[in-house]
C-alpha cells in the first residue's frame, strides 16, 4: 500500500471541496483550483478529510494512488495558505524591479526583460532588487514561472553570476590553469 496515498488529506476551515465524478474543485481564501483525476481512483470526503482509494494493487494504480493524494494536498494547501518561491539575482548591475504588477529584469542584455504574471501570481522584490519572491495558490504555476525566470540568465560556473533559487548551491570552477598557478 502506498504510504503517501493512504494518508487522508485534512480540509482546513474556510476551504470548500466539491467532488463531481473525476473532477475535484477546491475553493478557499486564496483562490479556486479545479482538476480532473484518473477515473479509476476513488476520491471521497470523509468527515472533513479527503480519502483516496485505488481499485487494485496493479503498478499503475499504486503509482496513481500516491500521485492523486499529493496533487489533492497541493490543491488544499494552495487555496488555504498559498506557495512561494524565492530567486536570488547575483551579478554586478543585475537587478529586478516591479513595474505595476509585472517584473522588470535588468540582466546584462541590451534590453530589459518584462515578465507578466499569470492570473493568481504576484511578484515581490526585496533587498534592493536582488531577491524576487513569487507567490501564488497553484504550486505548478509558481514553480514553472520560477524556472522560466531562472532560465533567462542561469548561474554561470566561473563567477556565479545569474539568477538562482535562494537555496541552490552553484559549484564554482577554477578557471584557467595559468591563472591558478600565478
Amino acid at each position: 500500500m502506498s504510504r503517501i496515498g493512504k494518508k487522508p488529506v485534512p480540509i482546513p476551515a474556510g476551504v470548500n471541496v466539491t467532488i463531481e465524478g473525476d473532477r475535484v474543485t477546491a475553493k478557499g481564501p486564496k483562490g479556486e483550483l479545479t482538476r480532473r483525476f484518473d477515473p479509476t481512483i476513488t476520491i471521497r470526503n470523509d468527515d472533513g478529510a479527503l480519502v483516496v482509494e485505488r481499485p487494485s494493487d496493479g503498478r499503475l494504480d499504486r503509482a496513481l494512488h500516491g500521485l492523486v493524494r499529493a496533487l489533492l494536498n497541493n490543491m488544499i494547501v494552495g487555496v488555504s495558505e498559498g506557495f512561494e518561491k524565492q530567486l536570488a539575482i547575483v551579478g554586478t548591475g543585475y537587478r529586478g524591479e516591479l513595474e505595476g504588477p509585472s517584473l522588470k529584469l535588468t540582466l546584462g542584455f541590451s534590453h530589459d526583460i518584462l515578465v507578466m504574471p499569470p492570473e493568481g501570481i504576484s511578484f515581490e522584490v526585496e533587498d534592493r532588487g536582488r531577491l524576487i519572491i513569487i507567490r501564488g495558490y497553484d504550486k505548478e504555476l509558481v514553480g514553472q514561472l520560477a524556472a522560466d525566470i531562472r532560465k533567462l540568465r542561469p548561474p554561470e560556473p566561473y563567477k556565479g553570476k545569474g539568477i538562482r533559487y535562494v537555496d541552490e548551491h552553484v559549484r564554482q570552477k577554477a578557471g584557467k590553469a595559468g591563472k591558478a598557478a600565478a
